[in-house]
């Protein structure tokens, strides 16, 4: 410290250098709990020790009864734990994100909720029919767009069913849905370019302006790199082409990157790789300083930390390892606010850490796609195996043994598989009878559809809460869950029916940076008990900075 720094306090917390050494343990950890006030970090020359001064003024050095400062923390605030230029570009008071479950579990109740807090919510659209999700975007619009809150809506790769991707993306550029958070893509297609460079334009001041802004849920590099660079100049070709684009929106979105919001997805509930977050964030960190130094971008390219975020800790953790924001998922699936039936909020509000396993995924069955799911309390994640496993043995549904099809009939489907394919075919007919008549033709494919009702429906009885379908519950968790269950044990936030997704948010970021400012006060030599470290969830109130 430069001279002339010191501390006229009379109460010092923490004295740490002491022979043996001691320290305040409940100062300490007041200190670092209270957020709005300033710490200052002081220093007895006679012994060496630091403690943390609780009040008083700056002072000339050497002036009586006072002590020398080693440093000055100011106040701090959640709001400060991310980048900045992620609040800024997307007009939220907090770098704090909820995360698209589809099927409509992440309901517009949570997506209004998350912006009235300060934060970005995006609605679950994947698996919903398109005329269901434009009643949802028509909601957020008028409850949302007058107060110029930020909104976003799901947008997931369906390789099975790329018309209705296409019309989804058709009908976010239409209904003017300013942010898009892309799910499960390997690949760039052609709804995903249409949507990121529609409305690409230079502005008075010679500015590129993007108007539509794609989160790229990726966790894999090989997928991180399409989204970072600018999309292929054939696709942008074809979509000038076809119509979907302006030869100047082409021309524009060339020397942009198709997402300037990256979500580092690790270890989480749905669609996952199981990779942990720390090794995934460095590589994906280091492909992002490539790439933008390769394009020579003028704009950031933002990363953000999603998968196993359900404490403090991990909100820390994500934003010490550089991540512009966080994104919640399983924790709020068990919040009021959440489309799943009370009976599934209840099974995961009793999950712990170990209560996940993998199971085949509905919308990319046929690629031996795996989902995390939760273990206790429900069949489903053996029977989808079950259902995959017969799958892949037989070329059809007349080929499976008579054993076979009475287990599945019976322990399964719940009906014969007869009548499980007329409803199947029932269905498809309204969605999209192009797949009926492939099934038609195609034994296999008949038969994929035939299980993937299973699996689609398994989701919806979670949602309406089918007290008969219980044990076929699919209900996507992650290890987020029981771990964010152990940490409310005890506290308001410990049963669902007072669980709310803003209360969730507050507490997790007013945590996180407690545990940040502890961490702070340790690298300047204080010695900070455990305590400090352990933040307890308590009503905040969101509106207000203290």
């Amino acid at each position: 410290m430069s001279a002339g720094t010191s501390v006229d306090a009379e109460e010092i917390a923490g004295w740490v250098g002491t022979d043996p050494p001691a320290f305040a343990s409940s100062e300490l950890a007041l200190v670092a709990h209270e957020l709005r006030h300033r710490a200052i970090v002081v220093l007895d020359p006679s012994t060496g020790a630091r403690g943390v001064a609780t009040g008083g003024s700056i002072v000339e050095a050497g002036t009586p009864g006072s002590w020398p400062v080693a440093a000055i923390l100011a106040p701090m605030y959640p709001e400060w734990l991310g980048d900045r230029s992620f609040t800024e570009v997307h007009h939220t008071r907090f770098p704090y994100v909820s995360g698209a479950m589809a099927n409509g579990i992440a309901t517009t109740q949570i997506v209004i909720a998350m912006a009235r807090a300060g934060c970005l919510g995006f609605f679950g659209a994947a698996g919903l029919a398109r005329d269901r999700i434009e009643v949802a975007v028509d909601e957020l619009v008028a409850t949302l767009d007058p107060s110029g809150l930020p909104w976003g809506c799901n947008l997931i790769h369906s390789p099975q069913e790329p018309a209705l991707e296409a019309a989804v993306a058709e009908l976010y550029v239409s209904k003017g849905v300013r942010k898009v958070s892309a799910a499960a893509y390997m690949a760039l297609t052609p709804a995903i370019v249409h949507y990121a460079a529609s409305g690409i334009h230079v502005d008075a001041d010679g500015r590129v302006q993007r108007p539509n802004m794609v989160f790229a849920k990726v966790s894999r590099p090989e997928v991180a790199r399409h989204f970072m660079s600018p999309p292929p100049a054939a696709m942008l070709d074809a979509l000038v082409a076809n119509g979907k684009l302006t030869p100047t929106e082409a021309q524009l979105a060339a020397t942009l990157p198709v997402a300037e919001d990256i979500t580092v997805e690790s270890d989480s509930g749905g669609h996952t790789d199981n990779r942990p977050l720390g090794p995934l964030f460095s590589v994906l960190q280091s492909l992002r300083d490539e790439v933008v130094a390769t394009n020579g971008y003028a704009r950031p390219i933002r990363l953000g930390a999603a998968g196993g975020i359900g404490t403090p800790q991990a909100v820390a953790a994500a934003f010490a390892l550089g991540a512009s924001y966080v994104l919640t998922g399983t924790v709020n699936e068990a919040c009021v606010e959440s489309g799943v039936s009370p009976d599934a909020k209840r099974m995961l509000a009793s999950a712990g850490i170990a209560d996940i396993t993998m199971a085949p995924a509905a919308d990319m069955f046929e690629l031996g796609v795996d989902l995390q799911v939760l273990k206790r309390g429900t069949m489903f994640a053996p029977r989808a195996k079950k259902l995959y496993e017969l799958y892949r043995t037989y070329p059809s549904l007349d080929d499976i043994p008579d054993d076979e099809v009475d287990t599945l009939e019976k322990k399964i489907l719940g009906m014969t598989v007869a009548d499980c394919w007329a409803s199947t075919r029932e269905f498809w007919m309204g969605r999209d009878p192009d797949q009926v008549e492939r099934a038609e033709r195609e034994p296999r494919h008949k038969m994929a559809l035939t299980f993937r009702s299973y699996l689609g429906q398994s989701s919806r009885w979670a949602i309406d809460g089918q007290a008969d379908r219980e044990l076929d519950y699919q209900i996507w968790c992650g290890p987020a869950m029981g771990a964010f269950n152990e940490w409310t044990a005890g506290s308001f936030l410990a049963e669902p029916e007072h669980r709310r997704v803003a209360q969730v948010a507050m507490n997790l970021l007013e945590g996180a940076a407690v545990l940040t400012r502890s961490h702070q006060l340790r690298t300047f030599g204080v010695a900070m008990p455990p305590n400090s470290f352990d933040f307890r969830p308590r009503p905040l109130d969101p509106a207000s900075p203290d």
